[in-house]
């Protein structure tokens, strides 16, 4: 699961865009104007983005070179009508990771954003590990010592966060802002509750939780059981 931005003013692609990466389970938002877009990039944290070239107000360039410019180093996936060596090269060279030319199959979107999550060392294929658990992202499954464990949607999503990121302290605005959508009325007391469910089903009575409390600073997944 990722948590994912697109940046494009045709609705109707928004739409088909929004329904095949939901269904494959990534966190999906979109916005539909250049300048909602950078705003967006400026004070939220998203995996990927996907940003088309032409949009109202200013354009996909513009907010890749303002966002590169600012150091984030987010990979940024293009979308364009281009069809030229040169136009692509300059997408690339305005800090764009990858490009994909319109019109496309969802199919190739989901390789492309495979492939830039590989890259940046967070591949959505792996089985994730940490102590007895094991988390299958392609299936949606998660296992511990081998039984199956029933996740609801937001306590697979924390849950495989925190095991891309093992041993991390993570504020809870910092989660809320990773795993939460931007515009969900989420709350602290939400992640609270989130994570008293994912210990309930996942510790073991005689180890410390999995997931640990690093009073006046957050919360990290202590990914090695304790000896014995």
């Amino acid at each position: 699961m990722a948590k994912i931005l697109l940046v494009e003013d045709d609705l109707g692609l928004t739409r088909i865009v929004r329904d095949w990466l939901t269904t494959e389970k990534h966190q999906f938002e979109s916005v539909s104007d250049g300048k909602e877009g950078l705003n967006h990039l400026r004070f939220y944290e998203f995996d990927l983005v996907i940003l088309d070239v032409q949009l109202p107000s200013m354009s996909g360039i513009e907010i890749l070179k303002a966002y590169r410019a600012a150091g984030a180093e987010t990979p940024v996936l293009m979308l364009t009508d281009k069809d030229t060596t040169t136009d692509l090269e300059s997408d690339l060279g305005s800090g764009a990771d990858d490009y994909l030319t319109k019109p496309f199959q969802m199919r190739e979107l989901s390789a492309r954003i495979r492939a830039l999550m590989r890259r940046r060392g967070k591949f959505l294929g792996d089985i994730l590990k940490a102590r007895n658990i094991e988390l299958h992202p392609a299936t949606f499954e998660v296992t511990k010592g081998g039984g199956a464990v029933s996740l609801l949607p937001k306590e697979f999503a924390l849950l495989e966060f925190f095991m891309r990121h093992p041993n991390e302290i993570f504020s809870a605005e910092a989660l809320l802002n990773r795993v939460w959508p931007t515009d969900s009325e989420s709350t602290v007391d939400a992640l609270t509750t989130c994570i008293k469910r994912l210990r309930k089903k996942l510790d073991d009575e005689d180890q410390p939780s999995i997931i640990k409390t690093i009073h006046g600073r957050g919360y990290k997944l202590d990914a090695a059981s304790s000896p014995p």
